[in-house]
């Protein structure tokens, strides 16, 4: 009967602030911005930028400036280093999230105050949470457990006093008794470090549990499910877990996974819902169960503005506002938050499909697309290509990376696109039509990419070099421990990448 409480107590608080968040977005996001000035006002930059809780939205962006991670670093470092008051108030938090990717490889700590965690987290696991059962109420997905996948934290290079790690493994180390009870592994297995020995034990640990929600990045939760079924001689997940019925999925695109998922656990029963969880924030979850668009959380202690792309490298971003975002255009997000961070820009990039209510998509990063000759390839466009390609070819895609082509010394010579992708099987039969389809789809999808492709004027047709398996597994190896937040980046304007997976694939 514990499962009905909790989530009869769930629904009853979370799907009524769902429904103020669809029906009254910018009053919620007034109400978030006035707390957040309030509670500031005392600290060391609230003093510097005259904070108050009557200081409206508008004075609020001519006053503090849009800042970077390493713009705003110097602030962070006082703070993650102990200092109190300086970008929030109180003592300097015990919790620091660590994320990689966005910096020039180099790793972020973002402080993960206790408002950030219980404020903005928590509350959007539980609306995750009441959101799951009340659409699925015939899977009795909390009478299982939740099988969580996250990482690990060790101790802070700023301190011994606090921790680091990945955002996933703080959220489950603070996790209040309710929530604790429901998901699986125990804590000592769900916060080993090495991955290896990770993935081996927990299979073994849930592989006699009655597990009905995955939760996690679909990469490694596929290796997981792989292991589990070998070690269970099954054919498939569903034979393991007859009552799983929900993956709760984040971090990449579920695109390209979809099929290996659906071939692992093929049950008319399963069901799919995407969460926008990142070191900074918990942004966004999917609510309708169709649609893949997500709708942004608006009263969970972030304040939003949008930097629109054509301020992507401005010296001096003028983001918008909410209200003034239209349907269509990629906007990077800018985030002020009970972390401390102010008009920070998050570095993702999203698409608004609808303003009543406020939905998006996920389109990439604003240092993660393609445009070494005005094509502007976002992650989108790149991942719908290769779905497409796939499918055409009879293909399943574990992974790719793809990088310019830059023109020659040759007057003649063309600039393009080359691409490194990892098949779950052999390479199809004519791999030329894998490239054929993907361009026309680019072409299809992206107007400048199109223009430059006419007549081959400016781009040549893509090169596809398809890569043995176990390429980006090795990849990642090669640039240190392996975890939740290390992925490939699917797109660069840098040809550092893809260069090493083709010369790791050569090897094979």
């Amino acid at each position: 009967m514990l499962d009905l409480a909790i989530a009869a107590a769930t629904q009853l608080t979370s799907l009524p602030r769902l429904r103020r968040v669809r029906e009254q977005p910018h009053q919620l996001q007034a109400e978030v911005l006035r707390h957040l000035l309030g509670r500031a006002q005392g600290t060391s930059w609230g003093r510097r930028y005259g904070y108050a809780p009557g200081l409206s939205a508008s004075e609020f962006a001519a006053r503090v400036p849009v800042s970077t991670y390493e713009q705003l670093y110097p602030e962070l470092e006082k703070m993650l280093r102990g200092q109190p008051d300086v970008l929030w108030p109180g003592p300097a938090p015990r919790w620091q999230a660590k994320s990689s990717g966005t910096t020039n490889a180099r790793s972020k700590f973002i402080p993960l105050t206790t408002e950030a965690l219980r404020g903005n987290h928590y509350r959007a696991g539980r609306d995750m949470l009441a959101l799951s059962t009340h659409l699925y109420p015939g899977h009795r997905l909390l009478q299982g457990k939740t099988l969580s996948l996250g990482g690990t934290h060790t101790a802070s290079p700023f301190g011994p006093a606090a921790r680091a790690g990945d955002v996933s493994a703080l959220i489950m180390q603070s996790l209040p008794g309710w929530a604790e009870y429901l998901r699986t592994p125990p804590l000592a297995l769900a916060l080993l470090d090495e991955w290896e020995e990770k993935i081996d034990r927990i299979a073994r640990h849930v592989l006699r549990q009655d597990v009905r929600v995955l939760a996690g990045v679909p990469t490694w939760m596929l290796v997981l499910l792989r292991r589990v079924v070998a070690l269970a001689g099954a054919q498939n997940i569903a034979e393991v877990w007859p009552q799983l019925g929900l993956f709760l999925h984040g971090a990449v695109a579920f695109g390209p996974y979809r099929e290996l998922f659906q071939q692992l656990i093929p049950s008319a029963h399963m069901r799919y819902l995407e969460i926008y969880n990142a070191s900074e924030g918990y942004f966004a979850l999917q609510d309708q169960p169709e649609v893949p668009d997500l709708l942004l959380l608006l009263d969970h202690g972030i304040y939003y503005e949008f930097l629109p792309a054509a301020e992507f490298d401005s010296p001096d971003p003028r983001p918008v506002p909410l209200a003034a975002v239209e349907v269509g255009p990629s906007y990077a997000l800018v985030i002020s938050t009970s972390a401390g961070l102010w008009r920070y820009l998050v570095g993702d990039t999203v698409r608004f499909t609808s303003v009543r209510p406020y939905r998006v998509r996920i389109t990439g990063r604003t240092k993660h697309f393609l445009n070494a000759f005005g094509e502007e390839v976002v992650i989108e466009n790149a991942e719908a290509a290769v779905a497409a390609a796939a499918t055409a070819t009879g293909v399943l895609v574990r992974d790719f990376t793809a990088a310019p082509v830059y023109f020659g010394a040759e007057a003649a010579s063309r600039g393009g696109h080359e691409w490194a992708v990892e098949l779950a099987g052999p390479p199809p039969a004519e791999a030329a039509f894998f490239a054929q389809v993907l361009d026309q789809t680019l072409r299809q999808l992206n107007s400048d990419y199109d223009a430059k492709r006419h007549r081959d004027l400016a781009l040549a047709a893509p090169r596809v070099h398809f890569v043995p398996a176990g390429t980006f597994e090795a990849w990642l190896r090669s640039r240190g421990p392996l975890g939740g937040q290390r992925k490939v980046p699917r797109l660069s304007n840098s040809r550092e990448v893809l260069e090493a997976v083709i010369r790791l694939g050569n090897k094979e």
